[in-house]
């Protein structure tokens, strides 16, 4: 079984910048695209960014283009989120997902496997 593990969460004043790391066990990690996504409370848990296992692709949410920066690193099974500017609206739990195929995703329901999240919190 695949295990998703998120870190490097805090709290931070606005403007700020935070990188987030999420490394996913089994051999195959190069093989699958890795998405984030944020849920603040009482909201859905919405898409951020998305990246294909050759890292040559990605997606963002137009809220973050310019400010986050999604990458990968597949000799250390790890996908990272570089959160620049962040704002008091990017307070949310981030979580990483994988998807079973190569190619970038917006959309929640094609990622299988899910961390538990990590906690962003941009004061104001």
């Amino acid at each position: 079984q695949v295990q998703v593990v998120e870190s490097g969460g805090g709290l931070v004043q606005a403007g700020d910048s935070l990188r987030l790391s999420c490394t996913a066990s089994g051999r195959a990690f190069g093989a699958y695209a890795m998405g984030w996504f944020r849920q603040a409370p009482g909201k859905e848990r919405d898409f951020v960014a998305s990246i294909s296992w050759t890292g040559d692709n990605t997606v963002y949410t137009d809220s973050v283009k310019g400010r986050f920066t999604i990458s990968r690193d597949n000799a250390k099974n790890t996908v990272y989120l570089q959160m620049n500017s962040l704002k008091p609206e990017d307070t949310a739990v981030y979580y990483c997902a994988r998807r079973l195929t190569g190619h970038t995703s917006v959309y929640r329901v094609e990622y299988a496997d899910w961390g538990q999240g990590t906690q962003v919190t941009v004061s104001s």
